[in-house]
């Protein structure tokens, strides 16, 4: 497959792409800054600077693909709609460049369905104050894609570490992950492509957590 990748520089993008290429797709990476991608030269790698937020400037880059992935992330902290805004300009681009499947990089604490009463009572409450800004970029990313009328699926996460890959992780189709407190980066890219490679999970949200 013909993948392009948004936020491939980031810490969950760069094992997208990793795994992408082990899994012998092509991709198509999307960077504001190419010099963080040097250590990542493969010759099925290209890299393209570009403004995420430039619809039409991005359509010509997407045509031809099969699909996208995006692992775009909010900064740390603060007020922030690059996740809603991004994803508001790759629709725009996508249904110029007749591409149809995408798949996006969400966050479980965004939903509370398939909680635990603690988590959703105690826990999710208190990242819900913590976490405010990033949660509505989510909500709005979601939004984006659900009335995009496109093949989206939303990989939810819950608190990411920097192990390695396991490959063993579980899934929750349109719920959160009982007991599911966190997951390797890693690993959450390993179910993205995952998702990418399965068309039944179009029109879905696939929860992970190890």
């Amino acid at each position: 497959m013909r993948l392009a990748v948004f936020g491939a520089s980031g810490r969950t993008g760069r094992h997208v792409v990793q795994q992408a290429l082990s899994r012998g797709h092509a991709v198509t990476a999307l960077v504001r800054d190419p010099t963080k991608l040097e250590d990542l030269r493969h010759e099925q790698v290209t890299v393209i600077q570009t403004d995420i937020m430039d619809a039409a400037g991005l359509a010509p880059h997407l045509s031809g693909h099969d699909a996208v992935v995006s692992a775009l992330g909010p900064p740390e902290s603060g007020p922030t709609s690059v996740c809603t805004d991004g994803t508001h300009a790759i629709v725009h681009a996508m249904q110029d460049a007749a591409v149809r499947r995408v798949v996006t990089v969400s966050m479980a604490a965004a939903h509370t369905a398939g909680d635990g009463p603690f988590t959703r009572f105690v826990v999710k409450p208190m990242l819900g104050r913590l976490l405010r800004h990033a949660v509505a970029d989510a909500l709005g990313m979601e939004k984006a894609l659900a009335q995009s009328g496109l093949d989206y699926t939303t990989v939810r996460p819950p608190m990411l570490t920097d192990k390695p890959l396991s490959g063993s992780y579980r899934t929750r189709t349109d719920l959160n992950v009982a007991r599911g407190y966190r997951i390797p980066r890693a690993d959450v890219a390993h179910a993205v492509l995952e998702a990418v490679e399965n068309p039944v999970t179009a029109g879905t949200a696939v929860a992970v957590a190890t």
